[in-house]
């Protein structure tokens, strides 16, 4: 009898490992309830659902910048995530918390530096030095590698879809009022993309310097 367990439970097993369609279906459910177990309580911790102190949503021109930003692949060299260790720290400031991302669609961080960590650069240099970095890097930083961005000084930002993104912020959980919607187009009138960039990395990190 204890023969026949033993051959069946043998059988069962080899034909998991035998089976790549049953295999891979159960690795996927594994994944998935692990994913879920990990995951979920999230949504309801204080620490990750709700802004850090001082936290404001950006303003129709930190939205605009933001949104170049994210065009124009920056996140691809630049983390906006310090990690909790003391070289990290040292280097960057305190580390991350997710308090400080709730208003970001799609957040920020990542853990890719090509060139260093943005998270805290707000208030760091001069808007004077952004403009002259991001026309053309190496008249500051002859090292770099990073790609001059001129043309963001030539075009106008794009007033007329704010108030749709910024609706949509707020669908998401940014506490705009509608009297900032209905005025986003005006708040950026005239301003270029290099002026809303400039703008939107001025804001970051600034409430846990």
């Amino acid at each position: 009898m204890s023969n026949q367990n033993q051959t069946g439970g043998g059988l069962s097993h080899e034909k998991i490992e035998t089976n790549n369609f049953l295999m891979i279906v159960l690795i996927l459910l594994v994944l998935l309830f692990g994913g879920l177990v990990e995951i979920v309580p999230l949504f309801f911790q204080k620490s990750t659902t709700e802004p850090i102190a001082g936290l404001k949503p950006y303003t129709a021109l930190q939205v605009a910048g933001r949104d170049i930003y994210v065009r124009e692949g920056c996140y691809n060299c630049h983390s906006q995530m310090i990690r909790p260790f003391r070289a990290e720290t040292l280097r960057y400031g305190p580390y991350s918390v997710a308090g400080e991302s709730v208003y970001d669609h799609p957040f920020q961080w990542g853990s890719k530096r090509t060139g260093p960590d943005l998270a805290r650069v707000g208030g760091k240099y001069s808007d004077e030095w952004h403009r002259i970095h991001l026309i053309n890097p190496r008249d500051l930083v002859p090292e770099s590698n990073m790609p001059a961005y001129s043309w963001l000084e030539k075009n106008p930002v794009d007033a007329a879809s704010l108030p749709a993104h910024m609706q949509g912020l707020r669908t998401l959980g940014a506490p705009y009022s509608d009297e900032e919607i209905a005025k986003a187009s005006d708040d950026v009138k005239g301003k270029t993309e290099l002026e809303a960039v400039i703008a939107y990395l001025q804001v970051l990190g600034i409430h846990r310097k």
